[in-house]
C-alpha cells in the first residue's frame, strides 16, 4: 500500500478515535429547512487525500463535497502549515445521514454558510503527524 494511503488511513483514523473535551462545543438547533434541522456548529476541520472530516465534542462527521465544502477547503489551506492541520471552524449545516450504498460516517454535514475560519494551535490539535526522514545511503 502506497505511504499516502497508509498516512491518510491513519489519519482518519485518529480522527475517529480521539475526541477532546476541550474547547470543541456544538451549539443549538437554531432553524429548519424542509424539514431537516440547521444547526450552527463548532469544531475542528480537515482535508487530506480527499476525505473531509469535521469533529465536534462528541461526534466526527464526514462532508458533503459541495460548492460550500470547497469553499472552506479553500479557506482553510492558507491556514495550514501541514496538508494534515485542522483548522477552527464555526458552521451552519445540516445534518444528514449517509447513503445506504457508501462508505463513510454515518453522519454528514451539508454546509449551509461558514461562519468562521480559525488557524489551530498546534498545541490543541489531535492529529498524529508522522515524520519520515529521506535516508540516502
Amino acid at each position: 500500500m502506497p505511504v499516502k494511503n497508509q498516512i491518510a488511513i491513519l489519519f482518519i483514523a485518529t480522527l475517529f478515535i480521539s475526541c477532546k473535551n476541550d474547547s470543541k462545543s456544538e451549539v443549538s438547533l437554531d432553524d429548519s429547512r424542509d424539514g431537516l434541522s440547521v444547526r450552527e456548529i463548532s469544531g475542528n476541520f480537515t482535508y487530506f487525500a480527499d476525505a473531509a472530516v469535521f469533529q465536534t465534542k462528541n461526534e466526527l462527521f464526514g462532508v458533503v463535497e459541495n460548492e460550500k465544502a470547497q469553499e472552506l477547503i479553500t479557506m482553510a489551506e492558507p491556514l495550514k502549515d501541514a496538508p494534515t492541520d485542522e483548522v477552527r471552524v464555526t458552521l451552519k449545516v445540516m445534518v444528514v445521514k449517509k447513503p445506504e450504498h457508501e462508505e463513510g460516517w454515518e453522519n454528514r454535514i451539508d454546509i449551509i454558510d461558514i461562519i468562521n475560519v480559525l488557524k489551530v494551535n498546534p498545541k490543541d490539535s489531535e492529529i498524529i503527524k508522522i515524520i519520515t526522514e529521506n535516508k540516502n545511503h
